[in-house]
């Protein structure tokens, strides 16, 4: 293996414990004793509790604030995407401190939640519950270490079991609330960062549990499943895009989204089993969607999944950056980096199902905590996993929490919800009698709905400047109008039918396409009922669907053509973009997880001829206010012909707020060049040909048109004035008055 070379990484910095007035009252809970006592082969549960004063006695040393360092960063820039970087990396996994069960304390009483706390909690409106539940290292009477805190309303007894006790279920009980908020709680001295642990529960029907830690802010690299005692403390250095992200994540700006799956962007081609971690990538994956020209990155689910197959969409630990790259401080400097380019993050986030493993949410605390009991309204068919519960109010709080937590904590821009429709229905993917209608006799799950509507407005309550995008497939009305409107509040929707025609209509043959016409054009019916984005995602190219380059038709060259024309038409149709990693360069293979991209095909001139078409479109779009500024109001779209099917010919205007920014695109579906061809404009004067996908640099036949038409009075399309151009073959053209 070829040696690494390294620098010194941005070490994070480890966050202070936080402190409790010494003062502070402690009010009367139930004593260990009052808990059942465990049965054969549970060890004796602890009955005697230190008092404060007696943990000021204690000889144990306090154990030092835990500083992570991670792997090294490589020196070099990577090149076409990284791929060829000779680097060997190791698997960075945490390693708890190890300390003789005889330094630490029993369970203390103390809590961080106030009555206020508890009230909001119950009420399904405590936003911010990760300040609260979970594991957090505080200083209380002088003393540092860890206050544990989860909910569990119908357990009959819940320990915290660890490497530091030897995973003894009876040394450290935590006390049950007296306010029936089922949250049990405890501070346990001289635990701190790094320590692995989960949650013994004996539920009310004597089932035993180990349970990790639903706020864990990390856990584990997988198989393992333990949650570790962490913070994600970070001195952030992105205020300047945060002070001016408005600009950024505005509907009237460009909206171009690179999605991207980190564990299969790129792997080192010398040891492709090991995952770049974050700050690697932050080397690699940052300047190449820069130099792309995208406006955001989209990753697909980060958060802690042990089923790595998942691709992140069986989430177990809702409140942890996947360990498998590294540090929740790692992913923040990956986060920075995009930032300090100038470029937003979106997050996909999932509440619309979880796994049943036997360590997460399900089945909890020995009852259906998260989940329906029902399984007409608890069992998702589809992906054999678990719907959440979202009429029960902690349920809420837990889930809007989770999406405040990445916004506030991870300086994200934005969250694309997954699997929308199949929240919003209650027979989504059911058969008849698999499913009970609403109190209306409807088949909207009105639970989901008022969810949906209350994740929003608070979204945007205490984040004004971000975006949430569903991916919604139905004609449900209203999904990104504003919530007092009717709507669920939602910025944008993905444009899901969009997407499947535009596909069919390319997968004909140019000399069937006259017949597939209103597969094109029949977008633009709709196409403003939403803000629609549109999106070519990662759902397209895998499971025997082959890549994007593959749908296309006909030889070699018209492939690649085809597929230049395709992502001309998405650009300048109105709405946002959505492009999966891989298609920007016309991978030739559908997408595989367990592996890298192919990015040795970017030395072959096709291949290179398609990232430089998306690299200039993404630039045309930034550019020019006319495919932007009214993206979303029919305002900002025109058509001049949108008729023509004989010859299979498209010919629209965008338009912005000032006239002279109108554009004039013409798409040839067909690989014959028609010379001599007339449009109409929509102003007379010169026009000048600004975009042509049939460039030769873009491994085009080269067919283009004078730097300068003038138009002519003559009547044509509608219009008084019109210009005589020459349209090249599968490919399309973009004019703009000089």
């Amino acid at each position: 293996m070829a040696k690494k070379t390294t620098t010194t990484k941005p070490e994070a910095t480890a966050a202070k414990p936080e402190k409790t007035t010494k003062a502070k009252v402690v009010k009367e809970v139930k004593k260990p004793a009052e808990v059942k006592a465990e049965k054969a082969v549970k060890p004796k549960v602890v009955k005697e509790v230190k008092k404060p004063a007696e943990v000021k006695a204690e000889k144990a040393v306090k154990p030092k604030a835990v500083k992570e360092k991670a792997p090294a960063t490589s020196k070099e820039t990577v090149k076409k995407a990284a791929v060829k970087k000779e680097t060997t990396k190791k698997a960075t996994e945490p390693k708890a401190t190890e300390v003789p069960v005889t330094t630490y304390n029993a369970v203390i009483p103390y809590s961080r939640f106030t009555d206020f706390d508890i009230a909001l909690f119950k009420s399904g409106k405590h936003y911010k519950l990760y300040e609260k539940l979970g594991s957090h290292v505080v200083e209380h009477n002088g003393v540092v270490g860890t206050y544990f805190s989860v909910w569990a309303p119908n357990a009959q007894y819940v320990a915290v079991i660890a490497n530091f006790n030897g995973w003894n279920r009876g040394s450290h009980p935590l006390f049950i609330r007296w306010d029936g908020s089922g949250i049990w709680e405890g501070f346990i001295p001289n635990v701190g960062n790094g320590e692995v642990y989960k949650y013994f529960i004996n539920s009310s029907t004597g089932e035993d549990l180990e349970k990790s830690d639903p706020f864990a802010l990390r856990w584990e690299v997988p198989p393992r499943t333990g949650s570790i005692v962490a913070d994600t403390y970070y001195e952030w250095k992105d205020t300047n895009w945060m002070a001016n992200r408005y600009q950024h994540n505005a509907l009237d700006k460009p909206y171009s989204v690179y999605e991207v799956h980190l564990g299969s962007w790129a792997r080192d081609f010398n040891n492709p089993d090991v995952f770049y971690n974050y700050e690697e990538l932050a080397t690699m994956l940052v300047p190449y969607v820069k130099h792309m020209g995208f406006t955001h990155v989209e990753l697909m689910p980060i958060m802690e999944h042990p089923y790595y197959p998942s691709w992140g969409y069986q989430v177990s630990g809702y409140f942890a950056a996947s360990s498998r790259y590294g540090t929740p401080q790692q992913l923040m400097f990956l986060i920075e980096r995009f930032h300090q380019e100038g470029i937003g993050v979106i997050l996909d986030w999932v509440p619309s199902h979880f796994p049943g493993d036997a360590m997460a949410l399900y089945n909890f605390d020995g009852t259906h905590l998260y989940e329906h009991a029902d399984e007409r309204k608890g069992f998702h068919p589809d992906w054999k996993s678990y719907i959440f519960n979202y009429g029960r109010n902690e349920v809420r709080a837990f889930l809007i929490s989770n999406a405040l937590f990445w916004l506030d904590r991870y300086h994200v821009d934005g969250l694309r919800v997954d699997a929308v429709a199949s929240m919003l229905y209650l027979d989504y993917s059911r058969k008849h009698g698999e499913w009970e209608t609403n109190i209306y006799g409807g088949n909207e799950n009105l639970e989901a709905v008022s969810f949906l509507k209350e994740f929003n407005e608070a979204c945007y309550s205490h984040f004004p400047d971000i975006q949430t995008i569903a991916e919604e497939s139905t004609s449900f009305t209203g999904v990104s109008r504003p919530v007092f409107l009717g709507g669920l509040g939602f910025g944008m929707k993905w444009m899901m039918g969009w997407m499947h025609d535009t596909i069919k209509y390319f997968q004909e043959d140019p000399i069937n396409r006259k017949y597939h016409h209103n597969q094109l054009t029949f977008s633009l019916i709709y196409a403003f009922t939403e803000n629609f984005m549109l999106p070519f995602s990662h759902d397209e190219v895998v499971y025997g669907k082959g890549s994007m380059l593959r749908k296309m038709p006909g030889d070699e060259w018209q492939q690649f053509a085809n597929l230049r024309l395709c992502y001309s038409y998405m650009f300048m149709h109105p709405g946002a973009k959505l492009l999966f990693m891989g298609a920007e360069f016309g991978q030739g293979t559908e997408w595989n997880f367990q592996n890298a991209l192919q990015w040795h095909v970017l030395d072959y001139p096709n291949h290179k001829g398609v990232s430089e078409t998306v690299r200039a479109l993404n630039h045309l779009y930034k550019t020019e206010p006319a495919l932007f500024e009214k993206a979303f109001s029919p305002e900002g779209f025109e058509w001049i012909d949108g008729g023509n099917a004989n010859d299979s010919v498209v010919v629209f205007a965008r338009k912005g707020h000032d006239p002279k920014n109108d554009l004039l695109v013409v798409l040839n579906m067909t690989p014959v060049p028609r010379h001599d061809f007339r449009v109409g404009v929509t102003a007379a004067g010169n026009w000048q040909e600004i975009f042509n996908s049939d460039l030769q640099e873009f491994w085009g036949s080269g067919t283009t048109n004078a730097k300068t038409l003038k138009s002519e009075k003559i009547h044509w399309h509608g219009k008084d004035n019109s210009i005589n151009i020459t349209l090249p073959p599968l490919a399309a053209s973009v004019f703009k008055k000089a």
